[in-house]
């Protein structure tokens, strides 16, 4: 009796455990940068070509957190160069994050920036939206058949 009870109350424990588990990577699946970078893959994305752009998102991610904010940044030679975030002022400050990894450029691949990993463990991420590639059109179903 006493191991049917153990046995019971671990599998309440491990299915319990694992249904948290399951919620906690359905909110990380749902972030913000998630949803942008799932709309980049499915649709794909323009060449960006190097010049200022004030019409970015700017993604900042830590664990299983992010957060998306308006910007705008400068591209040279497919890399971003220069990052900043829209103030509600209507202003843009300067993100100087300090990369942990010396000279490790932000090539854009996809609409994309590769992520820039941060002293503290951020990710940040920069995304051309105005560069997704329009929904492809879908297949029109024909009719059918009447008995006319």
């Amino acid at each position: 009796m006493k191991k049917i009870i153990t046995t019971v109350v671990l599998v309440i424990g491990f299915t319990v455990i694992g249904s948290a588990q399951g919620t906690k990577k359905v909110e990380e699946e749902s972030n913000c940068y998630t949803k942008w970078a799932q709309k980049f893959q499915d649709r794909g994305a323009e060449e960006v070509v190097d010049g200022s752009f004030a019409d970015v998102i700017i993604s900042i991610r830590n664990g299983g957190d992010a957060e998306c904010y308006n910007g705008k940044c400068d591209v040279k030679d497919g890399k971003v160069v220069a990052m900043y975030i829209k103030l509600e002022d209507g202003s843009f400050e300067q993100i100087k994050r300090k990369s942990r990894y010396e000279n490790v450029p932000l090539i854009i691949t996809n609409g994309m920036s590769s992520p820039l990993l941060t002293m503290e463990s951020e990710l940040i991420n920069v995304l051309f939206v105005k560069k997704i590639k329009p929904k492809k059109a879908g297949f029109v179903k024909a009719a059918e058949p009447s008995d006319d």
